[in-house]
Parts: C-alpha cells; sequence; structure tokens
C-alpha cells in the first residue's frame, strides 16, 4: 500500500474509503473499531493527497489508515479505555506513539476496542462491548489489544499500534492470526506516563505479516527525552530487509516451561509439528526450559503496584462502576507493603541475570503464546486448562506474562490452526534488545509456513 501510493497508483482518499468500507462490512459482526472519524479520516487523506500532487517528501507512512487503541489518548477523539467512567473523554492532547504515526504520515480512522481499562486478556467492556474473533465469532479475540487484531485480520486497517504487559499484543495476535511485537522496555518511549522508569508495560507495533511489523516498530522505535527509559537507537534500524540466513541459529524449545504450565493439548499438537520448520531452515531446535524462579511473583506483585498507583483514585471514587477482578487487582497492590517491593525488585533483578546467561547458549527461545485456543466469548476467561482450575483472570496467561517479567522482546507469529479451524500462535523470545534478530528468525518461518495469508471465512466466504 505504501508503494502504491508514492508511486500515485492509488490516492490516499482512494485507500481510506475502501478500508471505511471494509470497516462498514465486517465491524458489525467482530466489533472491532468502536469509535470512527470517517469524516476525519477523509479529510486527513485529501490532506495527504495534497502534499503528494504538490511534489512534498513523503514520510515512511504517507496515506496509510490506521485505526489506534482505546487506551491510547488522542486529541479530539474519544479515548474511553473500555470504561465508563471515561465514557465521554476526549483528550485534548496526542501521547508520543500516536504523535510519531501521525507524524509518519498514518491517517486516524477511530479507535479499537479494549477490556476494561485494558485489564485482561479477553476485549469485553461496559461500553461497547465484546469483540469477536474473525476466525470464529463466537470465540474471543484476545486483549488487550484484541480490537486491534480483529480488526488487522479483516482488513479493517493495514496497521495496528498496541501495548503489552503480561500478553496484550502477543495474545491477540496469537487469537487472530496476525503477528504483534512486544518490544524491549524503551524501545517505544511512552509519554504522559505517571511510572516513567516502570518496564512491565510497554507499548509495540501489531500487522498482518512480519515486515509490516517491523515497518510500524521503525516509526514507533527511537530516543525520546521525555521517557528516561528510552533506547537512544533510531528506528529507522528496523527498515531494512528482513531476509537472513538462519542455518546455525540456535533455539530452546520449552512446549510448557518445564512442566510449569497447563497447555491445551490442541496448541501444543499445533506447535510440536510447526517449531521443526526451523529445522528445516537450518537451525537447531532442542528442548530447553529457561529458569524463570520467581517470575510469577515479580509480575504478580509489579503489575498490582501498577495497579494500586494507577488506579487507586479512580476505585475511590467509582468502585461500583468497575469489574470486580479490576477491583481486585488494585486492593490486592493496596495491601502491598515496601518489602514486598523490594523483593519482587531483587527477584526481578536475578531473574535478568539468569535469563542473559541462558540466552548465551541460545539464541531465540520458543514457547506457546497463549495456553489454550480462543475461547468461548461469553466467558470472562477460561477457568480450567488441561484439567487444572485457573484460579484468576489472568492465570490462563502464564506463557506470555512470565516472559513480560525479564523483559526480552517477544513476539506472536501464525503457526497454524486446530482441527476446527481456530488460529494458534509460535511465541519467539529474542536477547535482551534483540528486536532484529527476533524479527528476522520470525520472518524466516512465516515465510516457509504462511499461515498468516489463511483469511478469516467473513472475507473468503
Amino acid at each position: 500500500m505504501a508503494a502504491a501510493l508514492r508511486t500515485g497508483e492509488i490516492s490516499a482518499r482512494e485507500l481510506t474509503e475502501a478500508h471505511l468500507a471494509r470497516i462498514e462490512a465486517c465491524n458489525p459482526t467482530v466489533n472491532a473499531v468502536v469509535t470512527l472519524t470517517a469524516e476525519r479520516a477523509l479529510a486527513e487523506a485529501d490532506a495527504a493527497d495534497a502534499r503528494f500532487a504538490a511534489g512534498e517528501d513523503l514520510p515512511p507512512l504517507h496515506g496509510i489508515p490506521m485505526a489506534h487503541k482505546d487506551t491510547h489518548q488522542t486529541a479530539g477523539i474519544r479515548t474511553t479505555r473500555g470504561s465508563p467512567i471515561h465514557a465521554d473523554d476526549v483528550p485534548d492532547t496526542d501521547e508520543l506513539v500516536i504523535e510519531r504515526l501521525k507524524r509518519a504520515g498514518a491517517i486516524t480512522l477511530g479507535k479499537t476496542n479494549v477490556p476494561e481499562f485494558g485489564a485482561g486478556s479477553h476485549t469485553v467492556n461496559p461500553v461497547f462491548g465484546a469483540t469477536r474473533n474473525p476466525y470464529a465469532p463466537g470465540r474471543s479475540a484476545g486483549g488487550s489489544s484484541g480490537g486491534a487484531a480483529a480488526a488487522l485480520a479483516t482488513g479493517m486497517h493495514p496497521l495496528a499500534d498496541g501495548s503489552d504487559m503480561g500478553g496484550s499484543l502477543r495474545n491477540p495476535a496469537s487469537f487472530c492470526n496476525v503477528v504483534g511485537l512486544r518490544p524491549a522496555p524503551g524501545r517505544v518511549p511512552t509519554w504522559p506516563n505517571e511510572a516513567a522508569y516502570a518496564t512491565m508495560s510497554v507499548q509495540g507495533p501489531m500487522a498482518r505479516t512480519v515486515s509490516d511489523v517491523a515497518l510500524l516498530l521503525s516509526v514507533m522505535a527511537g530516543p525520546d527525552t521525555r521517557s528516561p527509559i528510552a533506547i537512544d537507537v533510531p528506528g529507522s534500524v528496523f527498515d531494512v530487509p528482513l531476509e537472513r540466513d538462519l542455518r546455525g541459529l540456535r533455539i530452546a524449545w520449552s512446549p510448557d516451561l518445564g512442566g510449569s504450565i497447563p497447555v491445551d493439548a490442541a496448541v501444543t499438537a499445533v506447535l510440536e509439528r510447526q517449531v521443526r520448520v526451523f529445522e528445516q531452515l537450518g537451525a537447531t531446535v532442542e528442548r530447553a526450559d529457561p529458569d524463570l524462579r520467581g517470575a510469577d511473583e515479580v509480575f504478580r506483585t509489579l503489575r498490582a503496584w501498577h495497579f494500586a498507583m494507577s488506579l487507586g483514585t479512580v476505585l475511590s471514587r467509582h468502585r461500583n462502576r468497575m469489574k470486580a477482578t479490576l477491583v481486585g487487582n488494585i486492593e490486592e497492590g493496596r495491601r502491598l507493603a515496601g518489602a514486598d517491593v523490594a523483593r519482587a525488585e531483587i527477584l526481578h533483578s536475578a531473574l535478568y541475570q539468569r535469563m542473559r546467561t541462558f540466552f548465551e547458549s541460545w539464541d531465540l527461545l520458543a514457547l506457546p503464546v497463549s495456553q489454550v485456543p480462543p475461547f468461548p466469548v461469553e466467558l470472562e476467561y477460561p477457568t480450567e486448562i488441561a484439567g487444572v482450575a485457573q484460579g484468576s483472570y489472568i492465570d490462563w496467561m502464564r506463557s506470555a506474562y512470565l516472559i513480560s517479567a525479564f523483559g526480552h522482546p517477544a513476539m506472536s507469529v501464525p503457526a497454524g490452526f486446530t482441527p476446527d479451524g481456530l488460529p494458534i500462535g509460535l511465541q519467539l523470545v529474542g536477547a535482551h534488545r534483540g528486536e532484529l534478530a527476533l524479527l528476522q528468525a520470525a520472518h524466516g518461518f512465516e515465510q516457509s509456513t504462511r499461515f498468516g495469508d489463511v483469511r478469516p471465512a467473513i472475507l473468503t466466504g
């Protein structure tokens, strides 16, 4: 699309109109785009076409239509965070990631659906309802970037921004057969941010292909003085061809993290078969389990602390307007003592050092993104996996959130389908700040398997 726009093969207005038509056709089924800014998008498209006609230098996303995650602050466009408390909020300013996308030439189509306050890996809230899986509308699209992923899979937009604390870029990508990358903390700087030094929550790109994810990362990444942990490397390092000889690559395959997590047999059956594709590409794939002692406590403690910090005041004022699972997390954070957070940080540091050592022997870690296939949309979360009860609405996503705990880049790439047609993603984890090598390996897998080419039945009939 970007190439066609630059040659004049298609105009920004024509491309925007095509995506608006796709939204009109598909959104009633999946409920992914929850605030539509059609008139604004067409005006932005006309302005982009005028710049093209004037011979101006064109930015990298010139004329590309996008809808933005409804937790991301957008000037002049309603930003609800999936909560009735904020149902009518219209910010005055864009947050940093939106600034960068606009500066890169992206056209705003509207906002995509999220769980309430972005909490949980199932996109449903009292403002807009549930987002449905494009491949099986009776199933979940995942979350919290579920609206973004469902819109990508159905062609409502070609690129999407999202965020990820415990799997919110990876899980919906897996459920919707698209690609989602959780970058290293600081790779995509965030602002405004009450906890600017915190590393558990990051923002990042989603798309239908690995190369499109790399393109979007090249725009989102790069230093900014408003973020104290921003990595001082320009995003342009990702705007490169991803072809690479994968011979000699060392991949640690950990299907259940050493038996520490239950995994549905349908997920394991798909991934055990597809991870061997790397061997056909010349890589070595061996069973090896990382030592993630303490990771569960690290994630749960720092997540609860973050929720109490960011939503404690909201809870005090609006308890009866918040979902019970979120209230429980905030209250858990309020009960933390300084010693609890100190212990979590000590465990956090030890975990990082063990994983640094692990990646001296391995180039990539491969494991499931999600421990279950997409589940019925009526459920808040799976309460049982392979006969093991799941005690909370985040337990079932340990395969993703345990990876968040040590801060390495991780991504979901389409890896096949269950016998009943439900998408399954393979999670690939790279070395510390090793996004480029991670993207290259994922690209090689994608090009060899082409599962991402399989479009939902609502598009193909």
